[in-house]
């Protein structure tokens, strides 16, 4: 009887044992290296508290003044910058990077990373067409990696709510028309830097300007919404009221999304006198507008006025913190829905819908689109 006890309580030490040994290994800080720097929300990272979650293991950019200032500016150790993204990759052996250079960089940092087994964030929109979206997806896919995008809009208390109030609690009833609002008075009235303006002006290097600096917003949460469901069609009109400022790209654009049921229209802008990110959807039954990051606008059928709410991350799951997110997908503490913001079949089906976008306003037509 004693030595059954003891056999008892030797496996239960060995199983406690065993459990801090995963658990410490879960918890250990992730190794983590940024693939370009000359992104205006480099700051995201560099400029992040250290949480514990992650260890910053080298900087990459071609771009050797750049480096240096930033190391200045945020005090990371000029030992960590590179020059060279697969000497970086080789030398410090990351198992994350976060990608902060030009939306066509995006593909490149896929192509050395996955091979090499390290999971890659990169920062909205996932690519600059789709035959570079194509192209990775494959890759992330055979080398078994996480590939996410990164939005702002996927912080906001107010678009976790509005997701689960669509698709779990049927608030609106059948969805019908969406209407997504994203933009600014244009990045150079802003203030962004000039390493940032020199690729986000460029047709090539960005793939467009305010149609998809902030048209990717739209298609991102749209199909979120619909839990992937397939446009039908995409009919998109551009403008470039700023000619002398902009010569390359349009600073105004209006994209009509068509679904089998309803209808989202995503007006992306860098002209408008003041920033703004909010999004009305409307159903058979009710409406939520989500006015900014927590201000909420709602009606249903049982309810007899509109009603003002204020949605903090206390109220609904979400995380505030993309990193942090990362680090827990990383770890497998969670899973990323199939069609959720930061997923790669959400992110496809954005390009997707941006290269339609992109054709119908330079030819005048409705672009039908096939799978």
């Amino acid at each position: 009887m004693k030595t059954q006890k003891l056999n008892i309580l030797l496996l239960a030490l060995l199983f406690l044992f065993n459990s801090m040994i995963a658990k410490s290994q879960d918890e250990k800080p992730i190794r983590l290296a940024v693939a370009g720097m000359t992104h205006g929300h480099i700051s995201f990272i560099l400029g992040r508290p250290d949480k514990g979650d992650f260890e910053l293991v080298g900087v990459f950019d071609t771009n050797k003044e750049l480096t240096k200032s930033l190391s200045e500016r945020y005090k990371y150790s000029t030992v960590l910058i590179y020059h060279d993204l697969e000497q970086m990759l080789d030398k410090v052996k990351p198992d994350a990077v976060v990608a902060f250079g030009s939306i066509y960089d995006h593909l490149a940092v896929v192509e050395a990373c996955a091979p090499r087994g390290i999971h890659v964030m990169v920062e909205k929109p996932l690519a600059v067409n789709m035959k570079h979206a194509k192209r990775m997806a494959e890759l992330a896919e055979r080398h078994h990696i996480f590939l996410l995008t990164d939005y702002e809009t996927s912080w906001y208390p107010t678009t976790a709510k509005s997701l689960k109030m669509v698709n779990e609690e049927n608030f609106v009833g059948k969805m019908r028309k969406v209407v997504i609002h994203d933009g600014h008075q244009g990045p150079k009235e802003i203030g962004c830097e000039k390493v940032f303006l020199d690729w986000l002006t460029d047709p090539v290097l960005n793939g467009g300007g305010a149609i998809v600096d902030f048209g990717c917003y739209g298609a991102n949460l749209m199909t979120a919404l619909t839990n992937g469901e397939k446009a039908m069609k995409v009919t998109a009109v551009t403008r470039q009221f700023k000619p002398d400022i902009y010569p390359n790209v349009d600073d105004e654009a209006t994209i009509i999304v068509s679904y089998p049921e309803s209808q989202c229209i995503i007006q992306a802008s860098w002209n408008w006198p003041f920033s703004r990110k909010d999004m009305e959807i409307y159903g058979e039954t009710g409406y939520i507008i989500a006015a900014n990051k927590t201000d909420m606008k709602i009606r249903g059928k049982e309810m007899k006025m509109e009603a003002l709410e204020k949605i903090t991350p206390n109220e609904i799951a979400v995380y505030e913190d993309p990193f942090a997110y990362f680090a827990d997908v990383i770890h497998k503490k969670i899973t990323v829905p199939e069609y959720g913001l930061y997923s790669l079949k959400n992110n496809i089906e954005v390009v997707r819908i941006l290269d339609a976008a992109r054709e119908s306003a330079k030819t005048g037509k409705t672009v039908i689109l096939k799978y």
